[in-house]
């Protein structure tokens, strides 16, 4: 098999021809989804939406909807061949620049586009639409984003030789998979890493089996109080005033303890809210998942800060960290999980809150049981933050390359 540069110069050593996008491809919007005719997980067609995109990278492999074709027949849908290119075409989620390629016949709803290749590879034609923003072919009207139909079909893309366009294919199937991997077993060593810590960190605070040890079990109640919170919304926010943290910032912003917000209100709202004093653990009693509810962090500043609804203040006279680790714990987790209440948004009351308990040893033996954690936290909260980095770096450098191979001499051009 000859190299690209070699294909390059026996092929179109002088460039190749730029052409239209429309040229080479057919735009295909999609068609209307009426309701009464979603909800089928077997049929000819699969019928995709936005969101389908979310559950691929590359390909679509997955539907959550399928069709007839009888029923494709009365939607009047023409279904979209293998190799399609589908993406968003109306609203926000343009943004999120997602474009995916078919592997079988399909349809799809009003809210997506397809192009299909007829004069070009169509993995090609995907990767060069890669480096291309979706906002980049919008009308610029309006407050919703919409995909103006003339920019698309334009726009100017290079036509390789098809022995070129294959080639280079072949070349960033591979540098994508090898990324692919990176990137998994960099998750998979995080992931392994934080299942390691979280076990050790639960046998730590179990104090099963362990001699010399004196801990008393106590319900919550026994061994603080709880304040619910109240009122505190975004718009509330300023850039200098009383340090506050919404119910939401513990779930995005914090891990399990911080001495500092990331967020003020003004003196006049910080009356009305719930104060937090140092040591105090400010607990987010609703989330969407049961998972996540009741997630803490410690208040560990100096001065008091305030919080708001959907949180509940906890102060007592324990280690404060000790208290955030153990409200981690899988035996926290279990007792939890039969308070909790609701579908889409889960709740757990403050009453219930107080029927939980948890261990409670000496204060010398919090100290030594939070400095070992505090380590292991450390050590994780690197991590989580390095892996990021990581994957970013592995990305910038495939977007490098697969950018200058998609790099083309125009012909004709001085």
């Amino acid at each position: 098999m000859k190299n690209l540069e070699t294909l390059i110069q026996e092929l179109c050593p002088d460039g190749v021809e730029f052409v239209k996008l429309g040229k080479v491809c057919e735009l295909r919007a999609g068609w209307g989804f009426p309701t009464k005719e979603q909800g089928l997980k077997e049929g000819k067609y699969p019928f995709y939406k936005v969101a389908d995109m979310n559950n691929s990278t590359m390909f679509m492999s997955s539907a959550n909807n399928y069709i007839s074709e009888e029923t494709s027949r009365k939607l009047r849908c023409k279904p979209a061949p293998k190799g399609t290119i589908i993406f968003p075409k109306i609203g926000a989620t343009m943004a999120t620049n997602k474009k995916r390629i078919l592997t079988q016949e399909a349809c799809y709803d009003n809210n997506v586009m397809g192009l299909i290749a007829h004069s070009i590879n169509a993995k090609f034609l995907y990767y060069l639409l890669s480096q291309v923003e979706l906002l980049s072919f919008t009308n610029g009207f309006g407050a919703v984003p919409s995909l103006d139909r003339k920019k698309i079909e334009n726009y100017e893309i290079p036509l390789p030789p098809i022995e070129v366009q294959t080639e280079i294919v072949r070349i960033l199937d591979k540098f994508t998979s090898l990324e692919a991997e990176l990137e998994a077993e960099l998750e998979a060593e995080l992931d392994c890493r934080k299942r390691q810590y979280e076990y050790y960190r639960d046998k730590l605070l179990s104090f099963d089996n362990v001699e010399g040890q004196e801990v008393e079990w106590k319900k919550m109640s026994e061994v603080g109080t709880f304040i619910r919170g109240n009122g505190l919304q975004k718009k509330d926010f300023t850039e200098s005033g009383v340090g506050c943290i919404h119910y939401g910032q513990i779930y995005t912003k914090f891990n399990t303890f911080t001495d500092k917000t990331l967020t003020y209100c003004s003196e006049n709202v910080a009356r009305k809210l719930t104060p937090v004093h140092p040591g105090d653990l400010i607990i987010a009693c609703t989330s969407e998942n049961v998972e996540d509810v009741c997630k803490t962090v410690a208040w560990l500043g100096k001065e008091d800060i305030v919080t708001g609804g959907h949180a509940c203040v906890f102060s007592h006279h324990e280690n404060p960290k000790y208290i955030a680790y153990l409200l981690q714990t899988e035996n926290f987790f279990q007792q939890k999980k039969k308070y909790a209440r609701g579908v889409k948004v889960i709740d757990i009351k403050v009453a219930d809150l107080q029927k939980i308990t948890l261990p409670i040893p000496s204060l010398e033996e919090q100290h030594r049981i939070v400095s070992i954690l505090d380590r292991f936290e450390s050590l994780t909260t690197s991590l989580q933050s390095g892996l990021p980095a990581e994957i970013a770096a592995r990305r910038q450098q495939y977007e490098h390359y697969r950018d200058k191979l998609l790099t083309f001499k125009r012909k004709g051009a001085a």
